[in-house]
């Protein structure tokens, strides 16, 4: 059997196509999961006004609905406690409450100018994003909006009555 010799050039060349080989199939990989967040006792208020990511306040294996809340905001407030119900009562469903407002003293109203209104293009409260456990997004809008009074009837609760 005849021995092959490489030269040190021809090594550097090898071990440099290997290492560019390597990044390259790095980049196809898939990404890591997004750090998922866990159910509490109460649901978790995020935010502040600040833009955020979905992806990162996903409760994992649980579905997830984000609320998009301002403390100004009447039928926002009447939902509150139900909601509050919602994410005691029904270990598969987690509750997060994205309150839209800055924490500027001075804005005494439903703060839809702020960077997380801009970001979710919110015109107007409540507003209801639904993950299912897999985290794709499952129902916005008013269609989650039926579905959440479908879920409060089944738990005695519905705030939406007349609206």
């Amino acid at each position: 059997m005849k021995k092959l010799t490489l030269t040190p050039a021809a090594l550097l060349a090898k071990l440099a196509f290997a290492f560019v080989l390597t990044l390259a199939l790095a980049t196809l990989a898939p990404a890591p999961a997004a750090r998922a967040a866990e159910k509490g006792a109460t649901p978790a208020v995020i935010s502040r006004g600040a833009e955020i990511s979905l992806a990162d306040n996903l409760v994992a294996g649980k579905i997830t609905v984000f609320d998009f809340f301002s403390k100004y905001c009447p039928p926002c407030m009447t939902l509150s406690a139900p909601l509050d119900q919602l994410h005691a009562r029904r270990d598969g469903i987690a509750v997060v409450k994205i309150d839209i407002n800055r924490p500027d003293p001075a804005i005494k109203k439903p703060d839809l100018e702020s960077p997380v209104a801009r970001q979710f293009n919110l015109r107007t409260l409540p507003h209801f994003k639904i993950y299912g456990a897999n985290g794709k997004l499952l129902f916005e809008g008013e269609t989650a909006k039926n579905v959440l009074i479908k879920w409060l009837g089944a738990i005695g609760e519905n705030p939406f009555n007349g609206w």
